[in-house]
């Protein structure tokens, strides 16, 4: 078993920055990939961006490439969504997830992001 730990949200005008934190406990040792996900009020979760762990090579969706980095600190096993000029319809709950060697995936509680115009 997994747990996903998500920090970080909160509250930020239109133009600023946030950075999310996401913690996994557990078993770790076989992680393949982690990524990010939202989901927007009335909206399906959508994707955001993902990196392999090991390799650290990264991957994002259109919609937020240049604007938002994923990295991840294997020393401390923790993942980063550093969030640059937000938007207000950047505003959503978002999710931590990660996929491990076996097809095991995980899911975080999910952090709240509210930018305002």
């Amino acid at each position: 078993q997994v747990q996903l730990v998500e920090s970080g949200g909160g509250l930020v005008q239109a133009g600023g920055s946030l950075r999310l934190s996401c913690v996994p406990s557990g078993r770790t040792g076989d992680m393949h990939t982690m990524a990010w996900f939202r989901q927007a009020p009335g909206k399906e979760r959508e994707y955001v961006a993902r990196i392999w762990w090991g390799s650290g090579a990264a991957d994002y969706a259109a919609f937020v490439k240049d604007r938002f980095t994923i990295s991840r600190d294997t020393t401390t096993n923790t993942l980063y969504l550093q969030m640059r000029s937000l938007k207000p319809e950047d505003t959503a709950v978002y999710y931590c997830n990660s996929i491990h060697y076996g097809g095991y995936e995980y899911w975080g509680q999910g952090s709240q992001v509210t930018v305002s115009s």
